[in-house]
């Protein structure tokens, strides 16, 4: 008899499962099951969308035809929407033509498997992406973003200027690196209220002008790096 291997998932990794077929997401929510995952199914486009934004799962597994609003526009809206772009995506469609595989990898799909496919195969796929996904953020927070005097450790959380240690909000901090993570990059308010917003704190666009206030203010001399776009919103200093 033949021994089952170890799961490779880790304890707690959530799976969100979108298809019209009830079999199938049956067998798909066996299998992600015994390797150890947190399964969701949900059966339309619409019902994906909510379970996505209400609660961000690891990864998604996506049928392509589904009633109403389909798996390409599912694709699109969540790779367009701040809380949920960097979930993995892994499409699926009874079609196996070159086209549909582009145009859901063009609208921001990870991968993609055509129908009938092999539950061990689906599986090594979400392992992978998944695996892939957890280096880039380790490789995220482990690497010090550097730019003028200013130095920030996402990782640690902390932030230095001109070798001094700056006390920052969690909100300020968040602000500040996702403005200095791209010198001259000018973004709007609600661009940065979707990128800043946290659990401990309320950020509405008006209260980016009070943030980005304060943390003028902190930087004390250096404050003038943070620079004021008329009718977009505000950049760090290239």
């Amino acid at each position: 008899m033949t021994k089952s291997r170890p799961s490779e998932a880790v304890p707690g990794q959530s799976v969100l499962v979108v298809d019209d077929e009830e079999d199938l997401l049956e067998l798909v929510r066996y299998n992600l099951t015994r390797e150890g995952y947190k399964v969701t199914c949900v059966e339309t486009g619409e019902e994906a969308l909510k379970a996505a934004r209400r609660q961000p799962p690891d990864l998604i597994v996506l049928d392509l035809m589904l009633p109403a609003v389909d798996g390409l526009e599912v694709c699109r809206r969540l790779k367009g929407d701040s809380k949920t772009r960097d979930i993995p995506i892994i499409m699926l469609t009874a079609k196996s033509e070159e086209g549909d595989m582009v145009a859901g990898l063009d609208r921001g799909a990870d991968d993609y498997i055509a129908k009938p496919f092999s539950p061990r195969v689906l599986s090594a796929r979400v392992k992978a992406l998944l695996r892939r996904r957890e280096n880039q953020l380790r490789s995220e927070l482990e690497t010090t973003i550097d730019v003028h005097e200013l130095s920030i450790n996402p990782g640690r959380h902390e932030a230095t200027l001109a070798g001094r240690p700056l006390d920052l909000t969690y909100t300020e901090f968040a602000l500040l690196q996702f403005l200095a993570k791209r010198p001259g990059w000018a973004y709007t308010r609600t661009q940065i209220v979707d990128a800043v917003k946290g659990e401990d704190y309320p950020v509405t666009e008006r209260s980016v002008d009070v943030q980005v206030a304060g943390l003028r203010k902190k930087l004390g001399d250096f404050g003038s790096y943070i620079e004021t776009v008329r009718g977009v919103g505000y950049r760090f200093r290239a």
